[in-house]
C-alpha cells in the first residue's frame, strides 16, 4: 500500500468538498471532516478520511439523511436525548456532548443519549472536547456484530468502543479510547494483505477455535476474555438499550444495506470535578499521577511507561507539523472532482 503525506488542512478541505457535493450542509460537512482529521492526526487512520468514500456512498444510496436536523430534548435537569434524524453520527454525538458539557457546568453532571444516528467516528474527539473545558468526558457507542461473547463460537457483539477524557493542568488531557475487542478488525485485514499470521487470541473460526490464519477469522475475541465481554455488553446497554436503539446482532451492518438508515445509538456523560472536590487540587493530582506513571521503571523491551493516549498525542503534534499520512488511493478519491 502506497501512502502520501499532506497538510491536514488541505485534506480536510477536500473531505468537506466531497460531503457538500453529496448534499450535506457546509456546517455538517465541516464537523464530520473535523472528526475524521482528528483521527488521522492521531495516527488512527481506521477512523480517518478513508471513511469518506463509504459515507458518500451511503448518502447516495439513502442510508444517511443529508438534510438531517438533529433535535435535542431535555428530559430532566441533567439529562437529555438527541434524535439524529438518520444523519451523521459525528454531528449527533457532538451536539449531545455540547449539551452534556453545558449541563455539567451548571449542575455538576450531564448525560445525553442519541438515537436514529450513524457511525460517529473516533470517540476521543468528543471526550477531549469535555476535557479541554476542565470537565471529565465519557462516551460509548455500539457497532454491528463482529465479536464473539466469551465462551461463544459466533459473533454477537460489536467492537463497542468506550472513551474517557480527563483534564490535567500542565499535562495534556488523559485520553483513553478503546474497543472492547482484542484488536480492531483492520488489524486482521492488514495481516491478510501482508500474508502474515496473526497472534493466537485475536480471532476465531466458525467453531469458535482460536486461529493464526487471518483468512480463517470469522469473528474477533473480547480483550481479557470475560472482562472485555462484560464491558462490551455494558456499552450495548448504555448506547443501545438506554438510547432506545438495537443491540448486538440486531444492529444494522455498516457495509451492507447502504440504502437503510442504521439507527445507531450513542451515550455521552460529562462530570464537573469542581462539584466533588477542589478543581485546582484535582488538576494538580492528575498531573502528579501522570508524571509518576512515566517515572515507573520500564520493563525489558520498553524505554518508558506512557500514559494512555500519549502515543496518539505525540502523533498529533508531529502530524500538525509534518502533515498526515494516508493511503494514496484515499487521497486520489478525495482529490478527484
Amino acid at each position: 500500500m502506497t501512502t502520501v503525506t499532506k497538510p491536514h488542512q488541505e485534506v480536510k478541505e477536500l473531505a468537506i468538498s466531497k460531503f457538500v457535493a453529496a448534499g450535506i450542509s457546509a456546517e455538517h460537512a465541516e464537523k464530520v471532516a473535523d472528526v475524521l482529521i482528528h483521527a488521522d492526526l492521531r495516527g488512527v487512520n481506521s477512523h480517518g478520511v478513508l471513511r469518506t468514500e463509504h459515507y458518500v456512498n451511503r448518502i447516495k444510496a439513502g442510508g444517511i439523511n443529508p438534510s438531517a436536523k438533529p433535535l435535542f430534548t431535555a428530559s430532566g435537569p441533567v439529562t437529555g436525548t438527541v434524535d439524529g434524524n438518520d444523519g451523521f453520527g459525528h454531528v449527533n454525538a457532538d451536539i449531545a456532548m455540547d449539551h452534556a458539557i453545558n449541563m455539567a457546568k451548571t449542575a455538576g453532571v450531564g448525560m445525553v443519549t442519541v438515537n436514529n444516528s450513524s457511525h460517529c467516528g473516533a470517540l476521543s474527539y468528543f471526550v477531549e472536547k469535555a476535557a479541554k473545558e476542565n470537565l471529565i468526558g465519557m462516551a460509548m457507542t455500539h457497532t454491528d456484530k463482529i465479536m464473539v461473547p466469551f465462551g461463544g463460537r459466533e459473533a454477537f457483539l460489536g467492537t463497542n468502543p468506550i472513551a474517557y477524557g480527563i483534564p490535567a493542568r500542565d499535562n495534556k488531557p488523559f485520553i483513553l479510547d478503546m474497543a472492547t475487542s482484542t484488536v480492531a478488525l483492520g488489524k486482521i485485514l492488514q495481516h491478510r494483505e501482508l500474508g502474515k499470521e496473526i497472534p493466537v487470541g485475536w480471532g476465531v473460526d466458525e467453531q469458535g477455535n482460536a486461529v493464526t490464519d487471518p483468512h480463517a477469522v470469522k469473528a474477533l475475541t473480547p480483550f481479557g476474555g470475560p472482562k472485555g465481554y462484560g464491558l462490551s455488553v455494558i456499552v450495548d446497554i448504555f448506547s443501545g438499550l438506554l438510547a432506545g436503539a438495537a443491540f448486538g446482532p440486531h444492529i444494522a451492518p455498516m457495509y451492507e444495506g447502504l440504502d437503510q438508515p442504521r439507527k445507531l445509538g450513542h451515550y455521552v456523560c460529562v462530570i464537573n470535578p469542581s462539584f466533588f472536590t477542589s478543581l485546582d487540587g484535582f488538576l494538580d493530582s492528575m498531573d502528579q499521577m501522570m508524571d509518576e506513571l512515566r517515572q515507573v521503571e520500564p520493563a525489558a523491551g520498553f524505554s518508558q511507561v506512557l500514559v494512555p493516549g500519549e502515543i496518539e498525542q505525540q502523533n498529533e503534534e508531529r502530524s500538525l507539523q509534518e502533515g498526515i499520512t494516508i493511503a494514496s488511493s484515499v487521497y486520489k478519491f478525495l482529490a478527484t472532482p
